[in-house]
């Protein structure tokens, strides 16, 4: 019996833990729930354990009953037997073998007897371990719900400890970026590029600008050259070479003078 207290008292124990109270006052609330676990999980198997020898117990103790019971009733048949016989031969006139059917009849009696005072006796015990089984059986239930509970604690802790350390290695990255941006190397290597397209525009335009010197450099030396001409020719004593576009008009007023003097000579020639 003391042995089925203990059983019943840390049942009760242990489905009276308040998990979260625990969880609260816990310094790493996953690995005590997972000790929890364990220890409920260790717990239960050995309550049912124990239930089941108490609920063995209990069936022997409800066979001894029924057996004795039975040997009661059976006893009982056979005292009734005894006392037939014992009348129907005292019928006879036979009184020896009428007193011995009676001893057997008082003899079935006792046995009967005795039969019925052990299954009374065993009565109150059967009674008290069916509910003791009852108790244990409920409390053994409430002792899995627990668990279930324990473990859907569990589950939730750690999915929400991964998340908190999925979020905390986000805001980690975030900080790094902040401190180290790479758009700030994105815009150095833009700048860079920049200058590279900036030195090639210079180089093309460089080129276009030298071949407009070069040009432009023909054409001064044509005017120094007519101006060296002319220099040459004043000191020399000659006129200054006219200019092309003044020798080419004199040049054109000098035909048409020359054909207005010839016309009236061939008019006259022809008078």
């Amino acid at each position: 019996m003391a042995e089925k207290q203990s059983i019943l008292g840390r049942i009760a124990q242990l489905t009276r833990a308040n998990i979260n109270a625990l969880i609260d006052r816990a310094e790493d609330p996953q690995k005590m729930l997972d000790q929890l676990v364990r220890d409920y999980t260790s717990s239960i198997a050995e309550a049912e354990d124990a239930v089941a020898v108490t609920i063995g117990n209990l069936r022997l103790a409800e066979q001894d009953h029924a057996a004795d019971v039975a040997e009661a009733r059976d006893w009982g048949q056979k005292a009734l037997a005894a006392a037939q016989k014992a009348e129907q031969v005292r019928g006879q006139g036979n009184e020896t073998e009428a007193a011995r059917f009676d001893n057997l009849a008082k003899v079935a009696i006792g046995k009967q007897i005795a039969a019925e005072n052990e299954a009374k006796a065993a009565e109150p015990m059967i009674a008290s371990q069916n509910e003791v089984v009852e108790k244990l059986k409920v409390g053994l239930q409430d002792m899995r719900v627990k668990l279930d509970e324990l473990k859907s604690k569990r589950d939730q802790l750690v999915a929400r400890a991964k998340s908190a350390q999925a979020q905390k290695q986000v805001q980690g990255a975030i900080a790094s970026i902040n401190i180290m941006d790479p758009t700030s190397e994105i815009a150095r290597f833009e700048e860079q590029v920049r200058r590279e397209e900036a030195y090639v525009a210079g180089q093309a335009e460089l080129q276009g600008s030298t071949l407009e010197d070069q040009f432009a450099e023909l054409e001064d030396y044509g005017r120094n050259a007519e101006i060296e001409a002319r220099l040459a020719a004043l000191k020399g004593g000659t006129s200054a070479p006219q200019q092309i576009g003044a020798s080419a008009a004199g040049s054109t007023g000098a035909d048409e003078g020359s054909a207005a003097v010839n016309d009236p000579a061939e008019d006259k020639t022809t008078y």
